[in-house]
């Protein structure tokens, strides 16, 4: 049996590992290189100029807004996405109470009708659900204000999108409703493969709905949370952040620089500026961000794997 073992699978591998080194290891090996250059994007002739990009980054005050609120992206959107899908998957597949005649093991009651709400944004283009919120957050003619009007609330009216204090906070909501429905999904699977003898033996010794997520469901739904934490934080500094942001805002990145991310800010200095040899170098520092948050998921998650 062990005989062309490894040529059976140099077969299966070369031509995806080639794909992958092609598409994603070699752009990124020519974005490292072009950020030592004055490539403007456009003329196939530049120079080299050595640090200098890196040195113009360091000394750029909106490079570091950019930064830090791709950090709060990274940090924050992953804890509040997460903990909302562990809730709601927790309810609709273990948090409902005994029926007559049914198993003992339920989730909530309507917990079909729930896994459909939930799932639904994830049907709709971040593009799509960009626009709607962008309208709902209209302090005119928005939705979002004239709920608060139709209820009383006319005194209080958000600005939203066109207060720096808020923009951010809002582009967020806008991200973790998105999400979350994928998540669910994602931990309401690995739920399932959990054995409902140990949510019975638990229920028997007259554990509650907290100790038994906390004892039995997190335990052994941790590498599936671990891997989407590093997924949602990979989303939170890439393609979504960028979406919402550049549909959403004013300038895009407004106002007055409140929402600028990392990697709108590739994109403006790299298609709206000319600039795409400073646009790969603050293209390398997102690619590092990316790579220590990944890494450090990775290390401060780390436990002994669970049985079951």
């Amino acid at each position: 049996m062990q005989h062309g073992k490894y040529r059976f699978i140099v077969g299966f591998l070369a031509l995806p590992l080639g794909l992958y080194a092609l598409f994603v290891v070699w752009p990124f090996i020519q974005s490292i290189y072009y950020s030592f250059t004055d490539w403007t994007g456009l003329s196939p002739e530049f120079k080299m100029v050595g640090l200098d990009n890196y040195r113009r980054m360091l000394d750029d005050e909106i490079f570091w807004k950019s930064l830090q609120h791709s950090l709060i992206f990274a940090l924050v959107l992953p804890v509040v996405t997460i903990s909302l899908a562990l809730f709601f998957s927790f309810m609709i597949n273990v948090g409902g109470r005994k029926r007559r005649g049914g198993p003992v093991v339920t989730g909530v009651r309507g917990s079909s009708f729930y896994k459909i709400v939930y799932f639904f944004p994830q049907v709709l283009s971040i593009a799509i659900v960009a626009l709607l919120f962008a309208f709902a957050y209209n302090p005119d003619s928005g939705a979002i204000n004239s709920i608060l009007r139709g209820i009383g609330l006319g005194s209080v009216q958000p600005l939203w999108l066109g207060d720096p204090s808020l923009a951010l906070w809002a582009v967020m909501a806008v991200l973790v409703w998105s999400t979350v429905g994928f998540f669910v999904v994602l931990f309401s699977a690995g739920m399932a493969s959990i054995p409902a003898d140990l949510y019975e033996a638990a229920l028997l010794d007259g554990a509650g709905r907290a100790s038994t997520f906390f004892r039995i469901t997190l335990p052994l739904l941790w590498d599936t949370v671990q891997s989407g934490w590093v997924y949602m934080g990979i989303l939170a500094l890439g393609a979504e952040s960028f979406a919402v942001v550049q549909i959403m805002t004013t300038g895009p990145g407004g106002p007055d620089y409140s929402t600028t991310v990392m990697v709108l800010y590739v994109y403006q200095k790299a298609f709206r500026d000319g600039q795409a040899a400073y646009a790969t170098t603050i293209g390398v520092a997102l690619l590092v961000v990316t790579l220590a948050f990944a890494a450090l998921v990775m290390r401060l998650g780390r436990r002994e794997r669970l049985e079951y």
